[in-house]
């Protein structure tokens, strides 16, 4: 599972570095479309540094399976349940603490 994750990452990490090539000043594409052309540039950029991100936790991840507090949440040391794991191999937060990080939600 965190290989497949990894391959996903790896080719999102190559698509958005396609994306995010400079844009040539004497490019004539027009003044608006230019920007836009910025903007989105702007946008894959952080989506790039997202996937570059989460490649690297789903290695420390892979490198670490094997430890015996893998599983375990970082901050209350209880197990991560298994469906978490599956979906976000990895997190290192239980659900609990994962909602307290992220602070209280607008209802």
């Amino acid at each position: 599972m965190i290989t497949q994750s990894m391959k996903a990452a790896k080719q999102e990490i190559a698509s958005y570095r396609l994306l995010t090539k400079p844009i040539s000043p004497d490019n004539a594409i027009g003044r608006l479309t230019r920007m836009e052309a910025i903007n989105s540039k702007s946008i894959n950029e952080a989506a790039l540094e997202k996937s570059k991100n989460r490649l690297s936790e789903l290695e420390r991840a892979l490198s670490k399976i094997d430890d015996p507090d893998f599983g375990l949440c970082r901050d209350c040391e209880e197990p991560i349940p298994a469906a978490r794991l599956m979906i976000l191999p990895e997190t290192r937060l239980c659900v609990q603490c994962a909602e307290i990080m992220s602070g209280p939600r607008a209802l």
